[in-house]
């Protein structure tokens, strides 16, 4: 069977930047969107053009920077947005404008004090209006997590006989369970007139940590454009990860699934976000934390030392990684301590090897963690070091 190609649709530009504290200046994302231009996502969510004069600015930079991916600019469904999103976007070499409206019985009664009838008249209206400044039109149900099936297929029916191209189905507030989300997309795709003609698209957000696994079950079902972010970022607790969700892809074949982000460009982009954003990658982050190739059991040391698949689903270089780490601690073992000193150049047999592990253990019970520069104490403290201190066999017969 042929593999079905997912569409990765970045918005660290845009959702992402949503998170209280982070805030990019233009030559920051302009930066950023080189990068994920030579990670080889497909769409980049620039920005939000009527929010500010400087982002506007900053989907303009963009647009005459890039020129692979589509550079999509957000909108509400109001004819002021769509216009000043279409002259941001005007140097772009391919170009989108992502407008919407809330769909859900909640966003419906108390944020528009509208009706099912109204909401659907005005997502028309915005898709009519931004087709007269751009071909691609990608069309948001806002809190379609929400939203009931069949009203949402009226919606996704009504904007698509009007030329929509891509319709996203937002978990706005991280609401769904992955069975709930997929069993949507899947209810879309099997009622809605006209369906095949468009993308569908997910955009999860990770509320109740779901986020991901609510993006694998769309796709699974149907959804062919995955929404997501460097490091999982975006308003709240953030979006599906796009590293994430690349990484299920390209590491479960038996999906039939493939995206074309130039997954060793992974980590460099991820540090790339961190240090311009300042919003700090959790250690025990899937794929780009600082400890997700790290080991400090000594159960684990010792397998993946001797294999790497024994405690590794993902190998590090995939991401652009050099290497596990083995973490040196109290928990380590005789075959973790030999492996870092073998890095430093001192090889043991087992008799010298048995000495330095029990200075090593008093050393470890006081320190979390213990560093190359400790190593080489504790060598000199087992009287193991010869005189002139050159990296050699070292025995104890």
């Amino acid at each position: 069977m042929e593999k079905k190609r997912i569409h990765i649709f970045d918005t660290t530009l845009r959702d992402g930047e949503q998170v209280p504290g982070c805030k990019l200046n233009t030559q920051e994302k302009v930066k950023i969107a080189k990068q994920l231009e030579c990670l080889k996502v497909d769409v980049i969510e620039a920005g939000f053009p009527v929010s500010s004069p400087g982002d506007y600015q900053s989907v303009q930079e963009i647009c005459k920077s890039i020129s692979d991916p589509i550079i999509c600019a957000l909108s509400r469904a109001v004819e002021k947005d769509i216009e000043i999103a279409g002259s941001a976007l005007k140097n772009a070499k391919r170009s989108r404008i992502h407008t919407g409206i809330g769909t859900s019985d909640c966003h419906i009664r108390y944020k528009f004090n509208s009706t099912p009838e109204k909401i659907i008249e005005r997502a028309i209206q915005a898709v009519k209006y931004a087709k007269k400044f751009v071909e691609d039109v990608e069309f948001y149900a806002e809190d379609a997590g929400r939203t009931r099936n069949d009203f949402l297929a009226r919606v996704c029916e009504s904007v698509i006989k009007h030329g929509v191209t891509v319709i996203n189905i937002p978990d706005t507030i991280g609401y769904c369970l992955p069975e709930e989300y997929g069993k949507k997309i899947r209810y879309l795709k099997e009622n809605v007139k006209g369906i095949h003609k468009i993308i569908l698209s997910t955009h999860c957000h990770n509320d109740l940590g779901l986020a991901t696994a609510n993006s694998l079950s769309g796709i699974i079902n149907g959804a062919k454009q995955v929404e997501c972010t460097i490091n999982g970022i975006g308003e709240r607790a953030g979006n599906t990860s796009l590293e994430e969700i690349v990484m299920i892809i390209k590491q479960n074949s038996h999906l039939n699934l493939f995206t074309n982000v130039k997954t060793k460009m992974i980590s460099s982009t991820s540090h790339l976000v961190s240090e311009c954003t300042g919003m700090k990658v959790q250690a025990n982050k899937a794929i780009v934390g600082i400890n997700a190739f790290s080991h400090s059991s000594g159960i684990h040391q010792d397998g993946i030392i001797k294999k790497r698949e024994t405690y590794e689903s993902i190998n590090p270089e995939d991401v652009g990684i050099d290497k596990f780490s083995i973490v040196l601690t109290a928990r380590s073992g005789r075959s973790a301590l030999a492996y870092r000193y073998k890095k430093l150049g001192y090889f043991f047999n087992k008799n010298s090897l048995d000495l330095v592990y029990s200075i090593f253990l008093r050393y470890a019970d006081k320190k979390k963690e213990i560093s190359d520069k400790e190593l080489k104490i504790i060598l000199e403290e087992s009287n193991l070091m010869n005189d002139n201190k050159k990296k050699k066999l070292i025995t104890i017969d």
